[in-house]
């Protein structure tokens, strides 16, 4: 039961074609390796899950970058789906564009999944959970464990936020991380539990999650400026919420497949 919270600019700032900023919530006894150049696939930077194999967000050298989260429903997941992580991997590895890759997914093989794709030039969405392949063209989106712009109230509350920031000219790492820390949760008539304790279902509405065993494990924020100057960073929090670590990556795309 992965939650996860992204907010995602596209073109709507005047120097920062793609702004990405989310949080990744998971279990915290469930192994993973922090932001890397991943040495098997170099000109790749991004968390890995040692459980499963995959990832949640990551981007490659030449600009392509991919983000996913799980879809929350009652449905059981059938025993031998392949990780919606590899679709990120699948992703930044093939030199297919971003819709004619989405075509290619079977999602029958995956349990239920949101999953955003992008180079320089174009950004795509799929989900397997009745949201049909689109083109995401210049807008400001968000996304949690519904489809893509479920009113969530952490969802509605996030991209306002960044939507305020952009409109201000107030876009850094810093505001970013500020935007992704936020613990408060929505009123108690707005939740609605679907099957979990209210306590938890309560807590899950905050976009900054902190429970003992599951929660916000780390905040990623990501700049694209015109130039194709890169900016990656990755703030780590253990049990109670507290920072464990912090990685920045600065690098320049290249904007061309395999370089």
């Amino acid at each position: 039961m992965r939650m996860c919270l992204l907010v995602i600019s596209i073109q709507q700032h005047p120097n920062l074609p793609l702004i990405v900023a989310g949080n990744r919530d998971e279990f915290h006894a469930r192994p993973t390796q922090h932001a890397h150049w991943w040495p098997d696939h170099p000109d790749i930077v991004g968390g890995r899950d040692l459980q499963a194999g995959g990832t949640w967000l990551a981007m490659h050298r030449n600009g392509r970058f991919a983000t996913v989260t799980n879809y929350r429903d009652a449905k059981r997941e059938r025993a031998g789906l392949r990780s919606r992580g590899q679709l990120i991997t699948d992703f930044l590895t093939t030199d297919k564009a971003p819709l004619e890759y989405l075509q290619s997914i079977d999602g029958e093989r995956y349990a239920g999944f949101n999953l955003v794709v992008a180079d320089r030039d174009i950004a795509g969405y799929l989900s397997n959970r009745g949201a049909a392949l689109r083109e995401l063209p210049p807008g400001l989106y968000g996304l949690s464990n519904a489809t893509l712009d479920d009113p969530w109230a952490k969802v509605t509350r996030t991209k306002a936020q960044l939507a305020s920031l952009i409109e201000d000219n107030q876009v850094n790492e810093t505001s970013l991380l500020r935007l992704l820390d936020d613990r408060d949760k929505a009123s108690s008539n707005e939740v609605q539990t679907n099957g979990l304790t209210f306590a938890m279902a309560h807590a899950l509405t905050a976009p900054f999650i902190v429970l003992p065993e599951y929660g916000t494990r780390c905040s990623t924020v990501l700049t694209v400026s015109d130039s194709g100057a890169v900016r990656f960073v990755e703030r780590r929090f253990d049990e109670q919420g507290r920072t464990s670590g912090e990685s920045t990556f600065a690098f320049e795309s290249t904007g061309v497949d395999g370089q």
